[in-house]
């Protein structure tokens, strides 16, 4: 099974930073991670993509965010991160880390979900 643990979420002023991190792990699945994305959801909004990162290390992020947050993820694709810099109060919200995984022999996609991490930029 694929589990997906959230870290690094708390409280800062505007103009700080934060390092998310995603520990992956995979008891037995025999899935291949196709993608990893950081996405967050704000009260009273819809859930939103704020990064994501695919084969060949492609990345994408939400215009809101674009050249103050970076996704990354290590050599062995055990962890997916998004540095955040610059904060401002509106990204204020839960963060989930999200994989994307695929079983190609039986051609199935799987969607795994971490747990959240609050994040809160506030004075």
């Amino acid at each position: 099974q694929v589990q997906l643990v959230e870290s690094g979420g708390g409280l800062v002023q505007p103009g700080g930073s934060l390092r998310l991190s995603c520990q992956v792990s995979d008891s037995g699945s025999a899935e291949r991670i196709t993608a990893m994305g950081w996405y967050r959801q704000a009260p009273g909004k819809q859930r939103e993509l704020v990064a994501s990162i695919i084969s060949g290390g492609i990345t994408n992020y939400a215009d809101s965010v674009k050249g103050r947050f970076t996704i990354s993820r290590d050599n062995a694709q055990n962890t997916v991160s998004l540095q955040m810099n610059s904060l401002k109060p509106e990204d204020t919200a839960v963060y989930y880390c999200n994989v994307h995984g695929k079983i190609d022999i039986v051609n199935m996609d799987y969607d795994h979900w971490g747990q959240g991490t609050q994040v809160t930029v506030s004075s």
